[in-house]
């Protein structure tokens, strides 16, 4: 039985940049395109972006797509063609299921950036209704280190729901010298938004470092472990925060892109 683990800094990241944006990539995406960066698990897109005050996504359209949101700093206006509209500050997550196609914009309209992480996953099921949903998760993260912010996983409820089953979105709060375990399965994706953390418990044989993992702000980990869920898969890896304003975002996939549902 072996993790395997692909370690990502924040400086490796490919990065585009307009007059009004600044956009960190997980994966391909747009002009960037690596044949072999382009999903872990079911997750296709991680994108880190900061965009500058008046600036932002205008009206465009996506199809058959689950859209995730976490805000980090400032606030995101959001509007699409099926008459959703809001302010998406930080605590709280957002979801729109792109479905059959929906329009939105995304732009911020504050006097100060505003700084989230967006994150698209593949659907169940193409050319479904549309639909959206938020929650605010702040008392949850003032009450508990970690927090399940979407999920379809039914015995794992998240605050919103998702139309990709065996994926669910977690946020941690480690204090320092504060440790998560994060779940076992077959894909976990790490992101620090804040702060630092080391991971503990890892083969570090799979990893491009030597020693501790510790990844600070913007870095990601990728872990693999073909064997988890079977009898026996009993690797438990863990997430220790190092500084007061640690938070990490945690993807949890229990099946891959071309895995049937």
């Amino acid at each position: 039985m072996c993790v395997y683990a692909t370690l990502i800094r924040s400086a490796e990241r490919a990065v585009t940049t307009t007059d009004w944006l600044v956009s960190r990539h997980g994966f391909s995406f747009g002009d960037h395109y690596d044949p072999d960066n382009t999903h872990h698990g079911t997750l296709l897109i991680f994108n880190d972006d900061t965009v500058t005050p008046g600036g932002g996504y205008d009206l465009h359209r996506h199809r058959n797509s689950e859209i995730l949101t976490w805000v980090l700093e400032g606030v995101l206006s959001h509007r699409d063609s099926d008459g959703n509209e809001g302010s998406v500050p930080p605590g709280v997550v957002q979801r729109m299921s792109a479905g059959a196609g929906v329009e939105h914009s995304e732009r911020n309209d504050a006097a100060t950036p505003v700084h989230f992480i967006q994150m698209t996953l593949a659907p169940d099921d193409a050319d479904t209704a549309a639909t959206y949903e938020h929650a605010d998760v702040s008392a949850d993260l003032a009450r508990s280190v970690l927090v399940t912010l979407a999920s379809g996983i039914p015995e794992r409820p998240g605050a919103i729901g998702l139309g990709t089953s065996g994926a669910a979105l977690h946020v941690a709060r480690p204090a320092p010298g504060q440790s998560v375990t994060l779940p076992q399965a077959r894909y976990v994706h790490v992101f620090v938004t804040s702060g630092r953390a080391e991971m503990t418990g890892l083969d570090l044989s799979g990893a491009d470092t030597d020693g501790p993992v510790v990844m600070e702000a913007g870095g990601s980990l990728r872990l693999t472990d073909p064997d988890a869920g079977e009898d026996g898969a009993t690797t438990a890896v863990s997430v220790r925060g190092i500084d007061p304003d640690t938070e990490i975002l945690i993807w949890e996939m229990h099946r891959g892109l071309m895995d049937p549902a």
